[in-house]
């Protein structure tokens, strides 16, 4: 894949989940509620358009083999974008059980989140 072609697939994928959502939420009845859903992607998506005519970094990180630099730049932000998730899931699992309910979804979740931690560091400590 072309360095040019990665940077399309990244705003490409965002506007193919906006797509999917929108279309699932107006399956389910709440066709505003996918409204937002895709705008909030589709304004995403442009955002890394953008970006990745203007930007060195987001263009350094988008590269099919990245320097050393940019490939820690990438891989903080992936570590960064897995902490938010799951502690977003931790909370909403804490609070859905604090309102009496059973917190499903958000336990499985977070025990997705804890199990492939567990056994991405095993994985990654034989690899090196």
């Amino acid at each position: 894949m072309s360095s040019n072609a990665a940077r399309r697939s990244v705003p490409g994928f965002f506007l193919a989940v906006g797509g999917a959502c929108l279309v699932a939420a107006a399956f389910g009845g709440h066709l505003a509620r996918g409204l937002v859903v895709f705008g909030i992607l589709a304004v995403c998506s442009l955002a890394l358009v953008l970006l990745g005519r203007r930007s060195e970094t987001y263009q350094g990180v988008t590269e099919k083999e990245p320097d050393e630099r940019f490939a820690r730049i990438g891989g903080w932000a992936w570590a960064g974008t897995g902490i938010v998730l799951t502690v977003g899931n931790l909370c909403a699992f804490v609070g859905e059980l604090a309102s009496g309910r059973s917190g499903d979804p958000y336990f499985w979740f977070v025990a997705t989140a804890a199990l492939s931690y567990i056994g991405l560091v095993a994985f990654l400590s034989r690899r090196t």
